[in-house]
C-alpha cells in the first residue's frame, strides 16, 4: 500500500530525522520524499511510504503530531511509484502519438500529482476523462490561468489551455489541497505537451 503524507516540521536539524523514525516505528518504508517549501522556519514535505500494515490515516496523523513542531496536513492513498519517470514516460508517449496528446496527458495525470481522477472540459463537455473521473462536470468562473480550487469536498487544480479551448480538472478527494508546487509542476508539464504538439486539437 502506497500512501502520501504531507509534513510540516521545523526546518533545523534533525526534524527530518525524527519524522524519518516516527515513520519507522510505524513500519513505513519511506520511499521517497519531496520537499514542497522551505520558509519562514518551517519546512512542507511530501513522504511517499510503502505500508505493510492494516494502519490507518488517523494512528499515522497521531503518532506524527506527537513529535515536537510537526503538523500533518494529510495522509492519503498514491499510485505514483518513486524512482520511476512518469514525466518523461508521458512525454515519450505523446511524441509517438501526438494525435492523443491530451487524452494521454488526462490519462496520466492522476498518477503524476497523487490525485484520484482528472478530465478535459471545453465549455461544459467533457472531452477526455481519466477513470474514476466524472462524466458531467460544472466548472462556474473558469479561470484564465493555473489555480487551486476547493469544490463540494474535492481539491482542485484547474489548468486552462487556451489554445485548444479547454480546461483540465485535477481533482482529489483525501489528502490536503494541492500545493503551489504541484501546481507549478503541472502546469509545466501541460505547457511542455502544448509545444511539442501546437496544432493538437482535442479528441472528440
Amino acid at each position: 500500500m502506497l500512501l502520501r503524507l504531507r509534513v510540516s516540521l521545523p526546518d533545523r536539524p534533525g526534524g527530518l530525522g525524527q519524522v524519518a523514525r516516527a515513520l519507522g516505528a510505524l513500519g513505513a518504508d519511506i520511499l521517497q520524499v519531496t520537499v514542497l517549501e522551505r520558509e519562514a522556519g518551517r519546512a512542507v514535505d511530501d513522504f511517499t511510504v510503502s505500508w505493510p500494515g492494516n494502519t490507518t490515516s488517523a494512528e499515522v496523523r497521531d503518532r506524527l503530531s506527537a513529535v515536537p513542531g510537526v503538523r500533518v496536513e494529510g495522509v492519503w492513498p498514491t499510485k505514483e511509484v518513486p524512482g520511476s519517470a512518469p514525466d518523461y514516460d508521458l512525454l515519450m508517449h505523446v511524441v509517438a502519438e501526438p494525435g492523443r496528446g491530451f487524452a494521454t496527458l488526462v490519462d496520466a495525470l492522476p498518477g503524476l500529482c497523487g490525485a484520484e481522477w482528472s478530465l478535459a472540459l471545453a465549455g461544459d463537455a467533457v472531452r477526455h476523462a481519466s477513470l474514476s473521473a466524472p462524466a458531467v462536470f460544472d466548472l462556474p468562473d473558469p479561470p484564465t490561468r493555473p489555480t487551486i480550487r476547493t469544490s463540494d469536498d474535492l481539491r482542485l487544480m484547474l489548468l486552462p489551455v487556451e489554445r485548444e479551448g479547454l480546461h483540465l480538472v485535477i481533482a482529489r478527494s483525501e489528502g490536503p489541497g494541492f500545493h503551489r508546487a504541484e501546481l507549478d509542476r503541472a502546469s509545466r508539464i501541460v505547457g511542455i505537451v502544448a509545444a511539442l504538439a501546437p496544432s493538437l486539437a482535442p479528441p472528440s
